[in-house]
């Protein structure tokens, strides 16, 4: 029944605890991001530092045991930099990071601040080549005159080295800040998203972009929305989807003209008046915006509420969840301390069938699209034991509050689930996902 289906859906979630010292502004998360297999987790932090966690293989004695996500590589992928024509700083923070489908047995990923893209490979170096005829066995220059005989160099094992290394760097085409990249299904391409423009990048060709969407009017004082999140279609690689802060997502075909100032279809909800307030257009920006795996839905959400849309359907979303409602008359204090800005993503399990977003209070939600039932959980480092299930949580609106609930004015704006990932491993049919929470 509904309720097993709801228990299996929270039983299969492994909350993988990832210590990382959270005592500075700099060690916070930005951005977390699996790469294809689930076999490797990428996270980025606002001190331009890019870790990837790596799972461990089953136990030889403990065939089905879950295995844990470890430190793989470390590297420091952003520096801070000063645009001295601006006089502005840009900050080292990572904004996103996406993998590229692994071809071989090196992995790429991109990784992106403010401003400027960067694509790194990330390759597994267990052999040290020796004899070289020209080097001595420090690596110094041999006098050729002293070389009488001709060696071959032969392969020796060594301990495992993982290295990061840059392999382009796509920089100097935004005048925005970077707020999203798309890897396109033909892996020769992505785009890259700031608040006015999109840009359209090969791989092989870092000193040139196509602007394939501009929303900058000629008077900025006439600037009515911007971009907030771009995406391509997970199987088309002539299309793609932008949002806005209105609330509304543009989908785009690049078959139609090079520059996609016209849209294909346009997707908006109409207001309901009786709701409408002096929060109504900050609360109805979309801070995130996902292709379902199959390519037919598109999910969106806002401050309150994540809304799946069918393409075929551009007048109003099939689907509308409600996050955390509860909060609706809080929206002057969360106005007050800025957490109604906050950007809150979302993500599809690997079937599409159950969707996830994140909450204040470390909550997060999850939602049956078949069954229509939800369970809040809590991602707290008390709870973030291996292997531990988690307990559903509920929020007390007035009234009498209940021994398992927690009352609404309890909650802690400053702990938010905003960044998360959900990857399904081929070798198992449960789910894996990690979340990153904000601890200030």
């Amino acid at each position: 029944d509904a309720e097993i289906d709801l228990k299996k859906i929270i039983n299969s979630a492994l909350i993988v605890p990832i210590e990382l010292e959270m005592g500075l502004p700099a060690d916070i998360i930005s951005t977390v991001e699996f790469n294809h297999t689930g076999e490797l987790l990428a996270t980025g932090d606002k001190g331009g530092r890019v870790v990837i966690f790596q799972r461990e293989q089953e136990s030889k004695n403990q065939v089905h045991r879950r295995g844990e996500y470890n430190v793989y590589s470390t590297f420091q992928s952003h520096e801070p930099e000063f645009d001295y024509l601006k006089s502005l700083e840009i900050e080292e923070k990572i904004n996103k990071i996406r993998w590229l489908p692994q071809q071989n047995a090196a992995y790429f990923l991109l990784s992106t601040n403010d401003k400027t893209v960067k694509l790194w490979k990330v390759s597994e170096r267990d052999k040290r080549p020796e004899g070289y005829n020209l080097k001595d066995e420090e690596g110094r220059l041999r006098d050729p005159a002293t070389i009488t005989t001709l060696r071959v160099p032969v392969l020796r094992p060594m301990d495992l080295m993982v290295e990061a290394t840059p392999r382009r760097v796509f920089a100097n085409a935004h005048t925005y800040h970077i707020n999203s990249i798309s890897v396109n299904s033909d892996y020769e391409t992505y785009m890259s998203a700031d608040d006015l423009r999109i840009n359209l990048w090969n791989f092989e060709i870092t000193n040139q972009s196509f602007n394939i969407v501009d929303i900058k009017p000629a008077n900025m004082e006439e600037l009515t929305e911007v971009i907030t999140a771009a995406e391509f279609h997970p199987h088309h690689c002539n299309t793609f989807v932008y949002s806005s802060s209105k609330g509304t997502i543009r989908l785009c075909d690049m078959r139609a003209s090079a520059l996609c100032d016209r849209h294909t279809k346009f997707f908006e909800e109409p207001e309901d008046p009786s709701n409408r307030s002096f929060f109504s257009e900050i609360i109805s920006s979309i801070s995130d915006v996902k292709f379902s795996h199959s390519g037919r839905y598109i999910m969106t959400r806002d401050y309150l509420t994540v809304k799946v849309w069918d393409l075929n359907m551009e007048n109003r979303p099939i689907e509308t969840y409600q996050v955390h409602d509860y909060l609706r008359s809080k929206l002057c204090s969360l106005y007050e301390n800025d957490c109604i800005f906050d950007k809150f993503e979302c993500v599809w399990n690997g079937s599409d069938s159950v969707i996830m977003t994140g909450s204040y209070n470390n909550f997060f939600r999850m939602f049956d699209r078949n069954t229509k039932r939800d369970v809040t959980l809590e991602a707290s480092r008390e709870n973030s034991k291996p292997r531990a299930i988690l307990k559903p949580r509920k929020v007390c609106v007035g009234g009498k509050r209940r021994k398992d609930e927690i009352s609404v004015d309890s909650l802690d704006f400053s702990k938010k689930i905003l960044h998360t990932a959900w990857t399904r491993l081929t070798r198992w049919t449960s789910y894996y996902l990690i979340i990153s929470h904000t601890e200030y």
